[in-house]
């Protein structure tokens, strides 16, 4: 067949998209879609192709997503991933086939380009990839996830697409290419990478790294042992604050990287850090509805906009640096009795500028204690004084294995006052996230922020 998906059917294209976990507009209403380039990485049955979409909605408003598509003649299965018909053919969701995700391994592994409509598709390999097993490949979905999907194979590699594209390299190929090169031994070893540059944007595609065999993320290793030991686990968060101290100091190394090289704030990173979080915060609380859980935040916009703006005549806020970004029980992974981190994209919701702009490394620790309130109230049989206990553990060991990086205020006070308005910028990011995707969950962040608005200042 000649293959061009753009002849599969609009809106069977708008639908399939619109019901994806991946989605990332799912309060607003598309106008319409339109395919903007594709490019065939399979020529053999069954087809594979690589698309951007652009969904538009009103006002002029519009996102770019990668679709890759299978096709297949209708009778050959997946057709319960199957997009649309096609001059008697299926057009489906590629990575649900065992052969897709091969192929895109392959040219990885080859270093491949390949032509699009409008563009190139570049693969690009960093540590050499294992060799295919004689037995067919088998492909499985890995977790829940929001802003891309990721796919095991044969328990020895995961192949990622990111499904949202902004223009600019993903920050998680920047950072587990860092790590990788620097040798640090706590996330999965990136092996290679595809991505696109053409008239549309240059952006990454996906990414291919090592799988975690018989891992637990740590929100689940949360809901198992808290209940019935809680001793062990706080032990593990110890060990956890080592490997995020060791991993922001790893990341602070490299003097010489202009990408990566630690830096002092100057006076337009607090005014871009401040203007970011005014706009944040007029965005939640001007949209809050007249809900009862939302009664003890109410009317408090300008509190918070007074705390988080204390940050612009802060003292001395240590250096600044690349960080994680969005990190959390569920991006830690439990193995073999050590942590492995996962999952560098930084918050779905910010823009690609702002999740590859160097921040204070206190905003991870945040993200971290903020995981800590919500495991204390998601699990009934929590003791009652795990939240503090945990905060304890981790902040000890994670400032043990910081230290010598350099990168945190001198004083232990300022530090202190300095992760405490980074809990509260994300309990306000939560806020809004809740509202729009988890709305049984709101109550959390709001009795954080009006636990934060009543802390001391020190």
């Amino acid at each position: 067949m000649t293959v061009d998906v753009g002849r599969l059917p609009e809106d069977a294209l708008l639908a399939f998209v619109t019901a994806q976990r991946w989605f990332g507009a799912k309060t607003r209403e598309p106008v319409g879609m339109r395919l903007l380039d594709q490019a065939v990485l399979r020529k053999e049955a069954p087809v594979v192709v690589d698309a951007l979409a652009e969904i538009r909605y009103d006002a002029g408003a519009h996102e770019v997503y990668q679709l890759l598509i299978g096709l297949r003649e209708r009778e050959t299965g997946h057709a319960e991933a199957v997009i649309a018909a096609l001059d008697g053919w299926s057009g489906y969701d590629a990575l649900t086939d065992s052969a897709a995700a091969r192929e895109l391994v392959h040219l990885v592994r080859r270093g491949a380009s390949l032509p699009a409509q409008e563009g190139t598709l570049e693969f690009h390999t960093l540590d050499a990839i294992p060799p295919d097993s004689a037995a067919v490949l088998s492909v499985r979905p890995l977790g829940l996830e929001q802003s891309n999907t990721s796919v095991v194979l044969d328990d020895e590699l995961i192949v990622k697409a990111y499904r949202r594209l902004e223009a600019g390299p993903n920050p998680e190929l920047e950072l587990l290419a860092f790590l990788t090169r620097h040798g640090f031994a706590n996330v999965p070893a990136l092996h290679g990478w595809w991505a696109y540059s053409g008239p549309v944007m240059d952006a990454t595609l996906g990414i291919v790294q090592r799988y975690v065999p018989g891992s637990v993320d740590g929100w689940t290793l949360a809901l198992r042992e808290l209940d019935a030991e809680p001793e062990r686990f706080l032990g593990r968060l110890r060990r956890l604050g080592e490997v995020v101290g060791s991993m922001h100091s790893t990341l602070a190394s490299d003097v010489d990287d202009p990408a990566f090289a630690p830096e002092e704030p100057s006076a337009e990173t607090l005014a871009i850090l401040t203007a970011t979080l005014d706009e944040q915060i007029e965005s939640v609380f001007q949209q809050l509805p007249d809900l009862p859980v939302l009664a003890p935040i109410a009317g408090r916009a300008d509190e918070v906009r007074d705390f988080l703006g204390s940050l612009s005549h802060f003292g001395p806020l240590g250096r600044v640096i690349r960080h994680h970004g969005d990190l959390h029980l569920a991006q830690a992974l439990w193995a073999d009795g050590d942590w492995t981190i996962v999952d560098f994209e930084g918050e779905p919701a910010r823009t690609l500028p702002e999740r590859r702009r160097k921040r204070s490394p206190l905003r991870d620790v945040a993200g971290m204690l903020r995981s800590f309130a919500y495991a204390a109230s998601a699990i009934p049989g929590a003791p009652r004084t795990f939240e503090q206990r945990a905060r304890e553990e981790f902040l000890t060991a994670y400032r043990g294995a910081v230290q010598s990086a350099n990168v945190l205020p001198d004083d232990e006070t300022a530090a202190d006052r300095l992760t405490l308005i980074f809990e509260l910028e994300k309990a306000v990011y939560e806020l809004g996230y809740e509202l729009n995707n988890r709305p049984d969950w709101v109550a959390v962040p709001v009795a954080s922020i009006a636990r934060l608005l009543e802390a001391p200042a020190t």
